[in-house]
């Protein structure tokens, strides 16, 4: 086996195409440390269980469809406890932030770090950083015990705090080293991590035996390499009942239209899924495949057959659709997000504008925008199971020794994730995929492109409008 090695990223090659990309350790840059057996040993609760530990040569492929020629590609480390940690228990003092917008699980991830460090490995002081990144320099910190957070998971939001912006790399770490912090916790999503990653650096620059781990959160789901992220599950779910709500609205009324606008700022993983489990949606509109309004094989058309045909329609569109169609803002929020235009309210305004004018189909127009009721709810069972095993598998990994990393599933399993590749792209919707071909089958609704603009021959336009499919 041979091995390279960034701050980043260790990338190690074996036989037949395998590559491992390595998280960081704390042995790549201090020597000689000492280690210590790893108390999960004598915990009665995982004393019966076989071969609980990991193996240290464990990595789970990123890739799991392959022919019988393929390499075997790329690698991440598996997640879970290891024979020998990094830290005794009564040395450990660990902090908790949550950075970026609210998500359903934050509490349910903050309350499980807690537990984990607490009732696995005896770990008794805890702090959470109010108010996100800047709270490390300009806010007070809170103890966090397991009694504390034990209900937090019933709650949305997340009683840390958080906030946009504040990064301050410096102040930060100066911030952890005074204060004697030596496991670093960040929950939040892309640009949260690209935060992280460079506090890891700056950590690694100083020496500092400071273990730095992700849980990546974003509702979005864009996360990429990682089969989905915390809250992703719920939204879904809490999006259905904005859906049925506007086909209730739609089917009640003659050409009832019903009109939801959901997450999706560059990806429109959750309109997809949304659409797909209601069966009630009609058109479903994500950033990731562009669209046109007028004209053959436009959208108006497509609308003017359904209610001929049904009498309603639901639509669904991704905040971040259409945004090529309408003018832009030119404005950031503190995170560095551009700030998009309301595409609900001026889609549902075209729609109004274009049957007024046909005058032909009168219609009832209802837009629901359910985003900041789904944002601010609890998280559901199974977001809540996977919030713990995130949660669990970061723990493991500090107290292992691993740094600059964020837990996370892959093919159904967990790992530890360089935060390069985390923070490299985006995770978007394949519109030449299977799955977008799924959603066209069970709404009906045309591709709005032609077979050369699937293909990648050329971007189109809307003056040169692809026949309806």
């Amino acid at each position: 086996m041979s091995s390279e090695r960034s701050y980043q990223m260790k990338v190690v090659t074996g036989e037949f195409g395998y590559v491992l990309q390595d998280v960081p350790h704390f042995s790549d840059y201090i020597p000689d440390l000492p280690t210590y057996p790893n108390p999960l040993r004598s915990n009665p609760a995982y004393s019966v269980v076989k071969q609980y530990f990991v193996d240290m040569d464990d990595s789970v492929p990123e890739k799991i469809v392959v022919h019988k020629d393929t390499p075997r590609g790329v690698h991440f480390r598996r997640a879970g406890p290891r024979q020998k940690v990094y830290f005794p228990s009564d040395e450990v003092h660990a902090c908790i932030v949550t950075c970026g917008g609210l998500c359903p699980g934050l509490n349910t991830v903050i309350r499980e770090i807690v537990h984990s460090l607490d009732y696995m490995y005896g770990v008794n002081k805890v702090l959470g950083i109010d108010g996100g990144y800047r709270g490390f320099y300009a806010k007070n910190t809170i103890t966090l015990t397991p009694k504390i957070v034990n209900d937090i998971h019933k709650r949305g939001g997340t009683i840390l705090g958080t906030s946009r912006g504040g990064h301050d790399t410096l102040k930060i770490v100066d911030s952890i080293q005074d204060r004697g912090i030596n496991q670093v916790y960040i929950i939040g999503g892309d640009g949260t991590l690209k935060g992280a990653a460079v506090i890891y650096e700056e950590i690694r620059k100083r020496g500092l035996k400071v273990a730095v781990a992700g849980i990546p959160k974003t509702i979005d789901n864009d996360i990429p390499v990682i089969d989905r992220s915390f809250g992703f599950d719920t939204a879904v779910e809490e999006a259905q009942r904005a859906i049925n709500a506007a086909h209730v609205e739609a089917e009640s009324a003659e050409n009832g239209i019903g009109v939801v606008k959901l997450m999706g700022r560059y990806s429109g993983f959750i309109a997809m899924h949304a659409t797909l489990a209601s069966r009630d949606v009609d058109c479903c509109l994500i950033p990731e495949s562009p669209f046109y309004l007028e004209g053959k094989g436009g959208l108006f058309e497509y609308m003017e057959k359904r209610l001929k045909e049904n009498g309603h329609m639901v639509i669904v569109i991704a905040e971040g659709a259409a945004q090529e169609l309408l003018t832009a803002k030119n404005e950031e929020d503190a995170s560095g997000n551009k700030l998009l235009q309301d595409v609900g309210l001026w889609i549902s305004q075209k729609i109004k504008e274009h049957f007024a004018k046909q005058n032909k189909i009168p219609i009832t127009l209802k837009y629901i925008d359910p985003t900041y009721m789904i944002r601010a709810i609890p998280s559901n069972a199974s977001d809540n199971v996977y919030c713990t095993l995130l949660a669990q598998s970061a723990v493991h990994g500090a107290m292992a020794g691993y740094t600059g990393f964020t837990s996370g599933l892959v093919n159904g399993r967990h790992t530890c994730i360089p935060f390069n590749r985390i923070t490299e792209k985006q995770n978007k919707v394949v519109i030449t995929d299977r799955m977008w071909a799924r959603l066209l089958s069970s709404t009906n609704q045309p591709s709005f492109l032609k077979v050369n603009k699937l293909t990648g021959e050329n971007s189109g336009n809307t003056e040169n409008q692809p026949e309806m499919k």
